[in-house]
């Protein structure tokens, strides 16, 4: 069902006496406000619920934006009384669950992300795929995840491999007995409970050890294996203690594939976080006994709430739900203290032990957080360019892109320039092509910045677009694009338009601007006005470039775009969806833009550094730097050479080998002067 949002209700207004808060109790627990219509908008937990709703109902509220947008909606609310504040943080995450009120920060279930499911409320469990976490959570399944789907149908071959359970779908105690066992019983991938031999209590114990092995507890399933396997060999059932030892040698091969975090042994989440206009991913990273031993990745609308509201609502809303949690969380951030703590003893209630939640500046810790918000970045660009990706949704954004740019159809093929600059030595311009509106990256270029000195984002942008212009016609470079896309506003805009014209070419250029937090806001047009869809989102609280409200646009490329008339296009005509998806394509080619952007300054530092460094040395220009990364292929193996192979190096020659070995191996006294000459 399509989100609905709430309409404003202006004459309501709330005081402390109307809201008879003097008959709210001060204890703990949760409450919910509803709208005009009874719908429920908006659920929260209140270690006292009357302070808690004096904060909304006074004549003066304080909060975000959305926070007054959410008060001069409620009409009514309702409350629960809980015994402590575990207790209701809880129940408000089973109400958050259950309503999915439009102003809480929602978790979303995705297709591309499904779960590893272990049925563990039946009495002959069963390892399953599933796509969302249902209803029998609450009677005892076990959901891990999500994880990317290639993923989870890996983890769970690698289930079978290791644990002996079955891959048929007969039915027990039901099926006992009734066929005969299959080719898995014969050759020790399964016990058997077909045959009825074997006890649901004995099954459900294989089942138990993946679940400590999805836990994390991999080394604890290891001892066990081992330990049977040793007592299976000395009551001489030789044959049970070779799918023993086959099972162990398989557990031990993943074991070491699992990434060591720190010479200690410590048990942690740690949390990524990434921000687009639209969504938020918060990535979590699984260590247990110092290694990382899964990931999960889940999404968050996003309605410009600060990171701190973002990160609490997930944490709360997940951990409420998990079955173990660890005695330390580590956050992308510092959060506030009082936030800190709260969330801390909350975590501790549902743990039944001390749990920190920790933003560490130093060590180990803090690698691995620098890890999970590296990964939480990559895993929100990627769905930046498949979310929406479906052929419905991109014509529906390249419609309202034409519309806007001034084109009679949709652009087939979509050119993108963003500028990098690491320094004034390192200037590059990047393009990548959106064809259809997926990306073509066999078709990006990069662009390296020579044509002056210094920096300046105009010239270098004008430098690389006129680079471009003058090979429309090269095969090698593809099609011609019918919009170019620009990484900036409206000065920028206007530079390339006219850069454009004097090539005498008809190509709409437009702009792809940010907000302050370095996240896509809207479109700049040509004359100089800026299509701000996330503000009419509601998910950016900033003002516009220089204009309060965009004006209507033509839908006719040849008529005047401030007519205004009958067939005029602005933001007020399309839908949330509509606005959603236009922002959605824009993000990720912007995205994607700096994304490439980034990369092409970087391999450029690299060889410059590069190149410095063996140019430094005496005798070493760049005929013989070149011939010493032919013969060699990096750097590391150069410094890692000994003498004699450098002198081996074609075109090099015995002093410059010398110079080259002392220069990486400064500590030696092996080559005398006499012997440079």
């Amino acid at each position: 069902m399509p989100e609905a949002k709430p309409q404003p209700d202006t004459e309501t207004t709330w005081t402390s006496d109307r809201a008879r808060l003097d008959l709210v109790p001060r204890e703990p627990g949760v409450y919910l406000m509803r709208d005009a219509t009874g719908q429920v908008i908006y659920v929260g937990k209140a270690v006292s619920l009357r302070q808690r709703l004096g904060s909304y109902f006074t004549p003066n509220p304080r909060g975000t934006a959305r926070t007054l947008a959410m008060i001069r909606q409620i009409a009514d609310f309702s409350y629960l009384v809980c015994q402590n504040e575990v207790e209701a943080f809880i129940l408000e995450s089973n109400l958050i669950k259950r309503y999915q009120p439009f102003y809480n920060i929602l978790l979303k279930d995705d297709h591309d992300y499904p779960y590893i499911k272990l049925t563990m409320q039946e009495t002959y469990p069963r390892v399953q795929k599933a796509w969302r976490i249902e209803a029998d959570q609450e009677e005892g399944a076990r959901y891990y995840g999500p994880y990317l789907n290639g993923d989870v149908n890996r983890a769970i071959q690698t289930l079978h491999d290791i644990f002996p359970m079955k891959t048929c779908n007969r039915v027990f105690p039901r099926d006992i007995g009734k066929e005969r066992p299959c080719l898995n019983y014969h050759i020790n991938r399964c016990i058997g409970p077909c045959l009825g031999e074997v006890s649901a209590a004995q099954y459900r114990a294989v089942l138990e050890q993946v679940q400590d092995f999805l836990e994390g507890r991999g080394d604890s399933v290891r001892r066990r294996l081992r330990a049977d396997m040793e007592e299976a060999a000395e009551a001489l059932r030789y044959e049970q203690a070779a799918a023993l030892r086959d099972r162990l040698a398989a557990l031990d091969r993943l074991l070491v594939r699992q990434t060591a975090v720190s010479g200690s042994r410590f048990d942690a989440d740690a949390l990524g976080l990434a921000r687009n206009p639209v969504e938020t991913c918060i990535l979590r990273l699984e260590v247990r006994g110092g290694k990382i031993t899964g990931t999960t990745t889940h999404f968050l609308s996003d309605a410009g709430e600060e990171d701190t509201e973002l990160l609490t609502a997930f944490i709360r809303q997940y951990y409420a739900q998990a079955r173990r949690v660890p005695p330390l969380v580590i956050s992308p951030f510092a959060l506030p203290d009082e936030e800190r703590e709260e969330l801390g003893r909350l975590l501790s209630g549902l743990a039944g032990r001390r749990v920190r939640v920790h933003h560490p500046a130093r060590g180990s810790r803090r690698q691995i957080a620098e890890m999970a918000a590296r990964n939480a970045a990559e895993t929100l660009r990627r769905r930046s360019l498949m979310t929406g990706s479906t052929q419905e949704a991109l014509d529906t954004a390249l419609q309202l892109l034409a519309a806007f740019v001034g084109l009679a159809a949709p652009p087939a093929r979509i050119e993108a320039f963003d500028v990098t600059n690491l320094g004034g030595a390192d200037r590059s311009c990047s393009m990548v092509v959106f064809v259809h509106g997926r990306a073509r990256r066999q078709a990006y270029r990069q662009f390296h910045i020579r044509g002056f000195e210094g920096i300046d984002d105009y010239r270098a942008m004008a430098e690389a677009v006129e680079r471009r212009l003058a090979r429309l016609d090269d095969p090698s470079f593809g099609q011609r694009p019918d919009l170019i896309l620009v990484d900036g506003g409206t000065g920028h805009v206007r530079v390339i338009a006219d850069l454009v014209r004097e090539h005498g070419e008809t190509i709409p250029v437009a702009g792809i601007v940010k907000d302050s937090r370095h996240r896509t806001r809207g479109l700049a047009l040509v004359d100089g006005r800026v299509i701000e869809l996330a503000r009419a989102l509601g998910i950016s609280g900033e003002d516009g470039e220089n204009e309060a409200k965009p004006r209507p646009l033509s839908r006719d490329p040849d008529g005047d775009p401030d007519s205004g008339g009958a067939d005029s296009l602005s933001l007020d005509d399309l839908g949330r969806e509509e606005q959603f998806r236009l922002l959605r394509l824009l993000t990720a080619i912007q995205d994607e833009a700096h994304r490439r952007a980034r990369r092409g300054g970087k391999t450029l530092t690299r060889r410059r550094q590069l190149h410095y460094k063996l140019e430094s040395i005496p005798g070493i220009g760049p005929a013989r730097r070149r011939a010493l990364l032919k013969h060699f292929g990096s750097l590391k193996a150069i410094a890692a050479a000994d003498l004699a192979a450098l002198e081996a190096c074609p075109g090099l020659g015995a002093k410059p080998a010398a110079a080259v070995y002392r220069h990486f191996h400064p500590e030696t006294d092996a080559i005398p002067a006499a012997e440079e000459n």
